[in-house]
């Protein structure tokens, strides 16, 4: 497990937890037939995987690149951006597959399969099966190497290289994050409030990529400042925070400007921006959050 602390601080931050959510959010479509287990302990002993997928019925035939190949149980082996797949890793999840067949009376090594998911793509280890394990390695599609030649079916996803297309909430899980990116997965977000919790995605995404996200809160777009007036309703601490250290309140909100320009930084305005705040935690939309500031600028 990573420890969860600050982007500017010399541990990681929570990634797994962010990939969590983030599987979920990619297999949305078939969360009636899906069970979506973190940290799946194999025995009594603190032997984990990072997700355990089971899927039912067994007979669904999922349509999504990241899923072709799931059986009935589905192993997860998550690399962070910070950190790369290893031939150890490969001896680890291999290890925990047979071992929870072995453990489990329902379940065969027929039913299971293995994927590891990291944001690069891990050339030793696939030297490492191709070169010594005698096993094919063939790309399926963008970001996706398909295993064969193993008992258990294998895969591996280099997630920055998948579809944004397909699988915008693994293929933004990264550091470095464009404008045009950022723009993308918080307009997506806005659809997605409602269906999934997020929370642990969107902490991480914001620490990571913490310099772009105030560049893209300076500017003049209407669709991201109401995508950030939905966050903040929300209460994410992460948006508030960020404002906060920013010194940030956008003027078309604390102005009463209704053409939706945001025109600078607004310096040292301590109560404004507790105001706004305040308003934002009384869960008024949008336009009565106008009013109020406008009202209170007059």
């Amino acid at each position: 497990m990573e420890d969860q602390t600050s982007a500017h601080g010399a541990s990681q931050l929570p990634w797994h937890a962010a990939f969590f959510q983030a599987m979920q959010a990619e297999l949305y479509e078939y969360r009636d037939s899906l069970v979506f287990e973190s940290e799946h302990q194999i025995t009594t002993e603190p032997l984990r995987i990072d997700v355990l997928i089971i899927k039912k019925p067994k007979e669904l035939v999922i349509d999504k690149n990241i899923a072709r190949i799931f059986r009935t149980v589905n192993l997860v082996e998550y690399k962070s951006p910070d950190d790369c797949l290893s031939v150890k890793d490969f001896f680890k999840v291999n290890a925990y597959a047979n071992l929870y067949a072995a453990i489990s009376s329902d379940v065969d090594l027929s039913d299971l399969t293995i994927t590891f998911v990291g944001n690069r793509k891990p050339r030793s280890l696939l030297h490492y099966l191709t070169t010594e394990r005698g096993f094919m390695a063939e790309k399926t599609s963008p970001g996706i190497y398909s295993i064969t030649g193993a008992y258990i079916p294998i895969q591996i996803i280099e997630s920055k290289k998948l579809p944004q297309s397909e699988n915008l909430w693994l293929n933004s899980l990264v550091k470095g994050l464009k404008i045009q990116h950022t723009h993308d997965i918080l307009n997506e977000k806005r659809k997605w409030h409602q269906k999934l919790p997020l929370d642990a995605y969107w902490d991480v995404v914001v620490e990571a990529n913490y310099r772009t996200f105030l560049e893209v809160f300076e500017m003049q777009t209407m669709a991201f400042e109401e995508a950030i007036a939905e966050e903040l309703k929300m209460r994410n601490p992460r948006f508030e925070e960020l404002f906060t250290k920013a010194g940030i309140i956008p003027n078309w909100i604390a102005r009463g400007k209704t053409e939706g320009k945001i025109e600078g930084k607004i310096e040292g305005k301590t109560e404004e921006r507790q105001y706004f705040l305040e308003l934002i935690n009384q869960g008024l939309s949008v336009e009565e959050i106008k009013q109020r500031l406008t009202m209170n600028n007059e």
